[in-house]
């Protein structure tokens, strides 16, 4: 599937399992599990018709593996590793950073609403800010009706601190690039107080701010995220599996960046 590279880095982070209770089959390998995993998200496929010829194990046994795994924070552990591989090579462009909120759908599940793009029908949406090069900082899932700029304050909190150099930790961008949906000034000053430079599109102003030239690196990041079939369409129902998936593909993506160090 082209990830191979990347899985030992995820190994190195998953859980031990505990004592088995009862006897009965061995337990599926973790590196088949996550082979397994991949092959969903990859190919979009639905769990009950993952093909056990291939190895993985069963469609169950590969979803609360995914399950167990996230709630034990290994994306969010994995990111932050390879964030850290990435700055100590100063690969991280934090001199502005690009936010944008793209609108999927349809299905059903929690974090859901009436899409106001999508003629009301349920939709949700994927909160991304990247840095100046378009690698992925943090991303978060809400309902298609939650508008952009609430998001703003959530998503640049949850940027991890990210280390890989000497001196503190950095999290923060020197400046944030967005569209018209987060135009408010309460967003601005709030951004201010942080220490980060608001540049945000007006609206009612014409179009040629010239902001396209450097928002065009999140697109693209969106581009690849959907690329990842299984997040087109969101077939899930509870929040944490879709967000599970989310996180992988972000860690994916950013492994694509650390690829091209080696």
């Amino acid at each position: 599937m082209g990830n191979r590279q990347s899985r030992p880095w995820i190994e190195s982070l998953l859980p031990k399992p505990g004592p088995k209770k009862a006897e009965g089959r061995p337990r599926v390998p973790d590196r088949q599990a996550l082979s397994g995993i991949l092959f969903v998200l990859h190919s979009g496929i639905q769990w009950e018709y993952l093909p056990q010829e291939l190895g993985f194990g069963s469609g169950m046994t590969c979803w609360r593996r995914l399950a167990a795994w996230n709630d034990a924070g290994v994306w969010d552990q994995l990111h932050q590793l390879l964030l850290n591989e990435l700055r100590s090579k100063n690969q991280l462009d934090w001199g502005r950073a690009v936010i944008d909120s793209p609108t999927y759908g349809p299905h059903a599940g929690a974090q859901s609403g009436p899409s106001p793009v999508d003629r009301a029908r349920p939709g949700s949406k994927h909160h991304l800010i990247v840095d100046g090069q378009g690698i992925p900082l943090a991303v978060s899932l809400t309902g298609g009706n939650r508008n952009d700029v609430t998001q703003l304050e959530p998503l640049i909190d949850k940027i991890p601190a990210v280390a890989g150099r000497v001196g503190r930790p950095r999290r923060r961008p020197d400046a944030l690039l967005a569209d018209r949906g987060y135009d408010h000034d309460k967003y601005r000053r709030l951004l201010w107080q942080r220490g980060i430079r608001p540049v945000i599109a007006r609206r009612g102003e014409p179009h040629g701010t010239g902001l396209g030239i450097f928002r065009y690196v999140v697109e693209r990041t969106i581009a690849w995220l959907h690329g990842f079939r299984r997040l087109r369409i969101r077939w899930e129902r509870r929040d944490d599996i879709h967000e599970a998936f989310l996180g992988l593909a972000v860690c994916l993506i950013t492994h694509r960046h650390v690829q091209r160090l080696c």
